[in-house]
């Protein structure tokens, strides 16, 4: 890892201030404005997508009516869900009962107007998907509304498919399940890119998305420590469009510190990596030769991310443009709008990213652990697909 630079210092100290910010932003939007008590209708989408312990959920909110100034959306649990964080709304808790506020920046609703925000939580005993939406204190569920799609939670994992069976011509396709030995061999080798710590890489053979083995990183935490495995494949002719689909599972929730689980030398940037990782609680991408990420680590970038959630396999996608400063990820099947740069600036997301103009040529991928101050984390990866052809989760 080169010598920390102090434009790495000024981001990491973002997490005091963008908080104060943040606080301020919610203390600012705790109550719709005035003349915006009543919703004459509205209807509202809850999406939800669960595993065993967590859930997200996606709510869109439809209005009719006279325009709000501000807006306030209320449903109840009637299990024992319980929201954890959320994303483009002040999202808050008691008991079963549950308030999304809107945020500074959305809280205006036009005449058949929308808006939407998403939330992450835990649970434990099924239960049914809320139905006594009300926004600013009308219920919605009446004319023009329509309820909200189920998803009961799974009494199985799904079935997995391994790659091998669905990546065709890939350059990388891995299930592990050739691993005979503790340690990664092979296709795969041990390496610290830029200085040796003290966390390990493991063939694991307790813990997989599909089959019998994954690859285990122990990460530790402390500046350059940094701990991967490397794909032997060269990725410098995949393309033009490079597709990466992983599986990662992963133990501790991203921290506010800068991290890294996904490094790709680039040519463009003289073998220096493309990384994705976390700061401030979501997930980021991250250019090593200019330290530029993807959101900004604005509370309004930072809000566009996701988490990554932990204690469970979490499918992510990204396709990396290699002839336009361009790229895409997703989560499981959602774009994170966050982490989007679509080559047109948009503030709060990629206008530092799109500065440099040169597309990115990833030449190889690596996974592991970097950290650059605090974090210790335990992943696993598995299910690992490079192509020039996108492969669905």
């Amino acid at each position: 890892m080169p010598i920390l630079r102090p434009r790495l210092l000024r981001r990491q100290l973002w997490t005091a201030a963008g908080a104060a910010l943040a606080l301020a932003l919610s203390l600012l939007a705790v109550a719709p404005a005035s003349g915006s008590a009543s919703a004459s209708g509205c209807q509202v989408d809850y999406t939800v997508n669960e595993w065993a312990g967590g859930f997200t959920a996606q709510v869109g909110i439809t209005h009719t009516g006279s325009a709000l100034s501000g807006w306030q959306l209320t449903w109840t649990y009637g299990g024992d869900r319980h929201v954890t964080s959320a994303w483009n709304a002040s999202v808050t808790q008691t008991g079963h009962s549950v308030t999304a506020v809107n945020t500074a920046w959305n809280g205006v609703l036009a005449d058949g107007g929308s808006v939407d925000f998403g939330l992450q939580g835990t649970w434990q005993a099924a239960d049914s998907v809320p139905t006594d939406f009300a926004l600013n204190g009308v219920p919605c569920g009446g004319d023009g509304s329509t309820p909200p799609p189920t998803t009961p939670p799974p009494t199985t994992p799904p079935p997995t498919t391994p790659p091998s069976a669905e990546c065709g011509d890939a350059a990388v396709c891995e299930d592990f399940e050739n691993q005979a030995g503790p340690a990664p061999a092979g296709n795969w080798r041990v390496t610290a890119p830029d200085c040796q710590g003290t966390g390990t890489a493991t063939v694991d053979t307790a813990v997989a998305h599909s089959g019998s083995r994954s690859l285990r990183l122990d990460g530790r935490a402390g500046y350059c420590n940094h701990a991967f495995v490397a794909a032997t494949a060269d990725l410098s002719s995949v393309g033009p469009v490079l597709h990466v689909r992983m599986w990662v599972r992963h133990t501790t929730a991203l921290p506010a510190a800068h991290v890294t689980f996904v490094s790709m030398p680039d040519s463009s940037q003289g073998g220096k990596a493309l990384r994705i990782g976390g700061q401030n609680g979501a997930l980021q991408w991250n250019r090593e030769s200019d330290d530029a990420t993807l959101p900004a680590q604005s509370p309004v970038g930072v809000g566009l991310s996701r988490p990554l959630p932990t204690g469970s396999w979490q499918c992510l996608r990204f396709a990396v443009d290699t002839s336009a400063p361009k790229l895409d990820t997703w989560l499981g099947d959602e774009q994170v709008p966050g982490l989007h740069a679509d080559g047109v600036p948009t503030q709060d997301v990629d206008q530092q990213w799109l500065a440099r103009t040169t597309p990115p040529r990833p030449t190889a991928l690596r996974l592991g652990w970097e950290s650059y101050g605090t974090g210790d984390d335990t992943l696993w990866f598995d299910d690992v697909v490079v192509g020039s052809s996108p492969v669905g989760c």
